[in-house]
């Protein structure tokens, strides 16, 4: 099997308050856009939609994510986004986190170095929590909630969040009520 290395950068917007980590991206075939959470079946803009501009197809356009507008918000919100994971093994040959064999982990202090402003991470799903508390060595949070901790000589949090795949079984709405609590607190 086939390692794959993360085919993005870092998404690092100067000021950037919160870091969003999730895994993977899924495979290239899948993708509508040149940027994070690039599956249309993956609801992460429809949730941004739904917060910041009460409308889910917000970030869509001709049956894409729009990649541009989607940078440009998460620049002028100061959101920053990469993954967990660096490099991976798909096991079977698809986006499950279940089915991903992490080869390498995300350098977390590199990242947050290029973003003096983070205080805030927040992981989208299990794996992603998987990885992220093992590298900073915090008790994982349930979600919706958040861990305290001290790193690279900051006080920070890590934030839960509820995975944006529609293979993680909480309605829309439900995840957009969880997401829009923690920005209501550090945005």
């Amino acid at each position: 099997m086939d390692i794959e290395i993360h085919p993005l950068k870092p998404f690092l917007p100067k000021g950037a308050k919160i870091l969003i980590l999730g895994s993977f991206p899924p495979q290239r075939k899948r993708w509508s856009m040149d940027f994070f959470y690039p599956n249309l079946q993956n609801d992460m803009w429809r949730i941004f939609g739904i917060i910041f501009f009460g409308n889910r197809e917000h970030f869509i356009s001709n049956r894409k994510f729009d990649p541009y507008r989607i940078m440009d918000f998460c620049e002028n919100k100061g959101i920053a986004l990469y993954d967990s994971a660096t490099s991976i093994i798909r096991l079977n040959n698809n986006a499950s986190d279940n089915f991903l064999e992490v080869v390498e982990k995300v350098n977390l202090s590199e990242l947050l170095m290029n973003i003096p402003d983070c205080k805030t991470l927040a992981v989208t799903g299990q794996k992603a929590l998987d990885i992220v508390s093992e590298l900073i060595k915090i008790e994982k949070p349930e979600i919706g909630n958040f861990t305290e901790f001290q790193y690279i000589g900051r006080k920070m949090r890590l934030y839960r969040l509820p995975s944006s795949s529609r293979a993680y079984p909480k309605p829309l709405a439900q995840k957009a009520e969880i997401y829009k609590r923690v920005f209501d607190e550090i945005l």
